[in-house]
């Protein structure tokens, strides 16, 4: 059976898999339809305030406190929520694996030069580093994308420097060098794939950040006025937080629903990648009970 096949096999069997994959697909799906569904602005007021869900067939998910339709607003906010982790994980990604490649390969001088800038970027907390970079950019969604990728490729870079000082020194790759093979072929057709699994188990937390991390810049005001996101809803319901609680965690809820698929799907990876790792744990053997001294 062909890799991709089997690791597929793998992730299919896995129960955390399945709900994560379920849960994702159906965020993914109210994105796709939310102009359909909801063609109009999601932020314009179009009921009574107040309204409470199941109270109104026109609002199933009730309206907020200026009369916008909560439902609208969670189908809107799931195109702006995943365009804002995806977006941000790919700028992360992209500047991790360029920074840990390059350090993990080139040499001691060139790796200690990089590490001393990653651990500059790391002294600074990446969520108030964010909050710096947006308040000067000015709130917007291209803005929040951009310092969120900038802010957490740290984690990223290292991982991925681990990888390579550990590959660089296996056979397949000194026989690559004996052919002549360049240090370009060498880096992303003979260590960079070698050394994708742990990456891409890190890459759906690094999603699943920055869903979290945009909703704490929109409920801090810091979010693009322009558009609705489940953080904005949270803020926007914080002022009725005690008369219509629903405001606040119909949008919290959907938020916490995208964090933990994503977790799940990653741990679910990371078991159909290193099926290994979970075979040991289930066959160790347990620890000797401690036995009563006479």
């Amino acid at each position: 059976m062909k890799p991709a096949l089997l690791f597929l096999a793998r992730l299919l069997r896995a129960p955390s898999a399945a709900v994560g994959a379920a849960v994702l697909l159906a965020l993914v799906a109210a994105a796709a339809t939310a102009g359909w569904l909801y063609p109009g602005d999601p932020l314009e007021m179009v009921g009574a305030p107040f309204t409470w869900p199941g109270t109104d067939a026109a609002f199933p998910a009730g309206t907020d406190l200026m009369g916008r339709d909560i439902l609208a607003g969670l189908f809107h906010g799931a195109r702006v929520s995943l365009l804002v982790g995806g977006a941000s994980a790919a700028i992360a990604l992209a500047l991790g694996l360029l920074v840990g490649a390059i350090a993990g390969y080139a040499g001691p001088r060139v790796d200690a030069a990089l590490m001393r800038l990653t651990e500059l970027f790391q002294t600074v907390p990446s969520f108030l580093l964010a909050i710096v970079l947006v308040a000067i950019l000015g709130p917007s969604l291209s803005t929040i994308i951009f310092a969120l990728g900038v802010t957490s490729w740290t984690g990223i870079a290292r991982l991925t420097r681990g990888e390579f000082i550990t590959l660089r020194e296996r056979e397949f790759v000194r026989a690559a060098q004996a052919l002549g093979a360049g240090h370009a072929r060498i880096i992303f057709r003979e260590i960079l794939p070698n050394a994708l699994p742990p990456i891409i188990v890190t890459t759906a937390v690094l999603v699943a950040n920055a869903i979290l991390s945009e909703a704490g810049l929109s409920f801090l005001g810091l979010g693009d006025p322009n558009v609705v996101s489940w953080g904005s809803m949270v803020g926007a319901g914080r002022e009725a937080l005690r008369t219509a609680w629903y405001m606040t965690a119909l949008p919290g809820l959907t938020i916490m629903a995208a964090v933990l698929a994503l977790n799940l799907l990653s741990d679910a990876i990371n078991d159909a990648l290193n099926p290994k790792l979970r075979r040991r744990a289930a066959v160790a053997p347990a620890a000797p009970l401690p036995t009563a001294s006479p």
